[in-house]
C-alpha cells in the first residue's frame, strides 16, 4: 500500500529546510532552467535541493521525481493565477511569522539566525515574502483540486481486496487507551492565599527589599525557569499562553507586571530586555494547591463514577464526556490521541515514550475494564486522579479490515485523490505550456509533460 504520487509529496517538500523554499538550502551547483511551466521557470538547483531535503528525511526522491513534482507545483501555480485563487498580505504574513518563528527556535534566537544567514530578519522577510505566496497559492490550489473527495465502504473494500495477498502490509502491536479526568477543585480561600502570597512578593521587589531573579529562585514554581531566577531567553509573541503573551509584550523593560492569572497558576513577570519582537522575561509562578480534602473529594467523585461504568449504568463514552476533566480526550470517549500519527492508535514503544507511567498501569487491565483510581499530572503540571481503560488490543498481523479499516480507508483515499490529480494534470497539460530540457527527456515521469 505504498503511494508514489505526486500527491504524497507536494506538502513535504514545502517544509523542507525548516520549513522555508528551496531558496534558502539550495546547495552549491551550477544552475540554469530546466523546464518552464506557464511562464514560469524551474532551475537545476530547485530539483537538487529537493533531493537534498528528500535524502535528510530518508525518502528515495530521484532527479526525475524531483522535477516531476516541481512541474505539477509550477501547473498548480500556473492555475492558480488563472483562476484568480486568492492568498491575502495578512495570510502570508501570519505563515512568514509563523514559520520564523519555528525556525528561530531551532537556531535559539534572532541573534543567531541572523548571524547564520548573514542578513536582518527585515530583509530575510523582504526577499521571502513573494516566494512564500507562491508556496501558499499553490497549497490552495492542490486542496481546491481534491476538494469534496470522499471514499465510500464499498470502494475501501475493493481497494483493499486488489492488494496482492503477499503485499499486503504487516500491521505491529497496537493498543487503544482512554482515561476520565478528575481535577481537583481548589477551595477560594487557597487561592487567594496563593495570590495574596506573589502579592506580597511583588511588592517587595518594587520596594526593593527582594530582587525579582533572586525572589524566583527562592519561590517560583515554575521547574523550567526557577533556577534561572525565572528567566526566559529569545522568546517571541506566540511562545507563551495567550494571557502572557498580553502582558509580556506591552511591558517596559524592567516593569514589573502585576499579579495575573493562566492556567498554570498566578504570575508576574518583568521583561529583562528587548529587542524588536524578541525579548528576555522573568517570571514568578505561584501555583494553588489543592487540599488534601479536595484531592480526596476528586477521587471520591471519580470512584462513583468507575463504579457506575462497572455496574453498566452509564457508558465509558458517556461518562468521558460528561464527566471528564481532560478537554482534549472528552468527546473521544477519553481515547488519548497518538501525536506521532494522529489516530487512537499506539505502538507499545509509542506510547512508553507519551508515558511510562501507563504501560504499568494498563500492562494487565482487559479490553474494557477500567484500572483503578491513580494520580497523574495534567499538561499544565497539576495533579489530578484518573482511570484508564483499553478499548483494544491487536497482536501483529496482516493488515484486515476488521482490526485496520481506518488505516486502509486513508489508503484508499489518497489513491483516489492521487487518480483525480493525475486526471486534473492530463487535463491541463492540453491547454498550458510545458518545455523540459533534452537533459530530462528520457524520464519517465507518471505524466506526459513532454508532448
Amino acid at each position: 500500500m505504498m503511494r508514489n504520487s505526486l500527491y504524497r509529496f507536494i506538502f513535504c517538500c514545502f517544509t523542507a529546510c525548516g520549513l522555508f523554499p528551496s531558496a534558502y538550502c539550495q546547495p552549491k551547483v551550477l544552475d540554469g532552467i530546466i523546464a518552464v511551466v506557464g511562464s514560469s521557470p524551474i532551475l537545476q538547483s530547485e530539483v537538487e535541493a529537493k533531493r537534498v531535503q528528500a535524502k535528510m528525511d530518508s525518502i528515495k526522491f530521484e532527479k526525475c521525481t524531483a522535477l516531476e513534482d516541481l512541474l505539477y507545483q509550477k501547473l498548480l501555480l500556473a492555475q492558480a493565477i488563472k483562476d484568480s485563487v486568492e492568498v491575502t498580505d495578512e495570510q502570508v504574513e501570519e505563515e512568514l511569522d509563523r514559520r520564523l518563528r519555528y525556525y528561530i527556535n531551532q537556531f535559539g534566537s534572532i541573534k543567531a539566525f541572523e548571524e547564520f544567514y548573514g542578513k536582518s530578519m527585515e530583509k530575510f522577510k523582504e526577499e521571502f515574502r513573494d516566494e512564500l505566496k507562491e508556496v501558499l497559492l499553490v497549497q490552495k490550489m492542490q486542496m481546491k483540486v481534491t476538494d469534496g473527495i470522499t471514499i465510500s465502504p464499498s470502494e475501501v473494500k475493493s481497494f483493499f481486496d486488489a492488494i496482492p495477498k503477499d503485499s499486503i502490509p504487516l500491521i505491529n502491536a497496537q493498543i487503544e487507551v482512554g482515561h476520565i479526568v478528575k481535577k481537583p477543585k481548589i477551595n477560594p480561600e487557597l487561592k487567594k492565599y496563593a495570590k495574596e502570597k506573589l502579592e506580597s512578593i511583588r511588592k517587595d521587589i518594587i520596594s526593593g527589599t527582594k530582587d525579582f531573579a533572586t525572589a524566583a529562585i527562592l519561590y517560583s514554581e515554575d521547574p523550567g525557569s526557577a533556577s534561572k531566577g525565572g528567566l526566559y531567553e529569545h522568546m517571541q509573541r506566540g511562545s507563551f499562553l495567550s494571557e502572557f503573551d498580553a502582558v509580556a509584550f506591552r511591558m517596559k523593560e524592567k516593569e514589573v507586571s502585576e499579579v495575573f492569572e493562566t492556567d498554570y497558576g498566578y504570575h508576574i513577570l518583568m521583561v529583562d530586555a528587548r529587542r524588536g519582537e524578541e525579548i528576555d522575561v522573568r517570571h514568578i509562578l505561584i501555583i494553588p494547591q489543592p487540599s488534601p480534602e479536595d484531592m480526596v473529594k476528586a477521587k471520591t467523585f471519580l470512584d462513583s463514577i468507575a463504579d457506575l461504568v462497572r455496574k453498566d449504568s452509564i457508558s465509558l463514552t458517556e461518562a468521558a464526556s460528561r464527566f471528564s476533566d481532560d478537554e482534549e480526550t472528552k468527546l473521544s470517549g477519553g481515547l488519548i490521541a497518538n501525536p506521532y500519527t494522529g489516530s487512537t492508535k499506539f505502538e507499545m514503544d509509542q506510547l512508553s515514550q507519551i508515558d511510562p507511567n501507563l504501560i504499568f498501569t494498563i500492562d494487565k487491565l482487559k479490553t474494557g475494564e477500567l484500572s483503578a483510581i491513580t494520580l497523574t499530572q495534567t499538561r499544565d503540571g497539576k495533579q489530578a486522579y484518573h482511570v484508564l481503560y483499553v478499548k483494544s488490543r491487536t497482536e501483529p498481523h496482516r493488515a484486515n479490515m476488521k482490526d485496520d479499516y481506518q488505516l486502509i480507508q486513508d489508503e484508499a483515499l489518497a489513491e483516489k485523490k492521487n487518480k483525480a490529480v493525475n486526471d486534473w494534470i492530463k487535463k491541463k497539460l492540453t491547454t498550458t505550456y510545458v518545455h523540459v530540457s533534452d537533459e530530462y527527456k528520457n524520464c519517465k515521469f507518471d505524466n506526459n509533460w513532454i508532448q
